[in-house]
């Protein structure tokens, strides 16, 4: 186990903030170590200076993980911790994802001004969302509503909402719940209709990939059922290419020693989507999801890929 301060990287945001302290608590639990054995660097990334347009077109997902995992990979920090759903399918050469925290509730919130419910929003009301995914969830829902990119940390959209900048948006009830924030909640959607991001409600914590003592310092706090879903959801992501530009949804769970998984991919708008479920062993985790990857990729058919861009 190493001896000297254990540096954990981490987003500066209240949630990214409450994760970072999370995985803190449940080592200095597993390893009976003190605060002081720990410290919590604040790394700004590219995902929070851009502010002034979605990160779409300024490069993806990957905005909010680069500088974290260049500090990882020049040795400023011995771990990172994120939220799994901000990962890029593959990671820079000599990182890996090395624990998950056991996974919360992974269902999207809705939180409305002008109607508690989703389907109660009067005809032309505005949903803000950065989600590409719940933009083209809520256009295949509601076709009538207005949906508009709405960025900032919970806080900040939240005060946007109150400010009457939108009728309602929608965020991650797993980081209201790490915040204390689920009074805010109006609605929670059904994972039957409104399926998750791949990773939602997951924190993972990457480390190099040849730091051994690092490995063995996260080992005990790792959550293999949560492991496992969430590198079967990695591997539906990565088999479709998946990024900030493309609407996917999946979601795995285990059952006793089954895995079962259901993924969704859908055109912006709304107007096309095409659900895949699959199943097996959970130890074969990696090759479910990109068997259903593949799968749903020859349901849609090359065309779909083509309206992606």
């Amino acid at each position: 186990m190493q001896t000297s301060t254990i540096r954990i990287g981490t987003r500066g945001s209240a949630l990214a903030l409450a994760q970072a302290r999370e995985v803190r608590d449940r080592l200095m639990a597993a390893h009976n170590l003190p605060e002081d054995r720990f410290a919590i660097e604040i790394i700004t990334t590219s995902g929070d200076r851009i502010q002034d347009r979605p990160l779409t077109d300024a490069g993806g997902k990957g905005l909010f993980t680069k500088e974290i995992e260049e500090a990882l990979l020049e040795s400023r920090i011995d771990l990172a911790v994120h939220s799994s759903k901000d990962m890029p399918s593959f990671l820079p050469d000599g990182l890996a994802l090395i624990a998950f925290l056991e996974r919360e509730d992974p269902r999207d919130a809705f939180i409305g001004r002008a109607s508690p419910t989703l389907a109660g929003l009067p005809q032309g009301a505005i949903v803000g969302t950065s989600s590409l995914r719940r933009q083209a969830l809520v256009r295949r829902t509601r076709p009538d509503l207005k949906v508009v990119t709405f960025r900032g940390n919970v806080q900040t959209r939240l005060r946007k909402l109150r400010e009457g900048q939108v009728d309602a948006t929608l965020l991650a009830h797993a980081g209201l719940k790490r915040l204390r924030l689920q009074s805010v909640i109006t609605e929670l959607m059904p994972l039957e209709n409104f399926p998750p991001a791949p990773g939602q409600g997951a924190i993972c914590v990457e480390a190099r990939g040849d730091d051994a003592a690092t490995h063995d310092l996260l080992e005990p706090i790792n959550h293999l059922p949560t492991m496992q879903a969430l590198l079967c959801e990695r591997a539906f992501l990565a088999t479709l290419d998946g990024s900030c530009r493309t609407p996917i949804a999946g979601y795995a769970r285990i059952i006793g020693d089954q895995l079962r998984f259901s993924g969704l991919i859908v055109l912006p708008d709304g107007n096309e989507c095409h659900t895949i479920e699959e199943s097996g062993p959970s130890t074969a985790a990696e090759a479910i999801g990109r068997r259903a990857g593949a799968a749903i990729r020859a349901k849609a058919g090359p065309r779909f890929f083509d309206l992606w861009q």
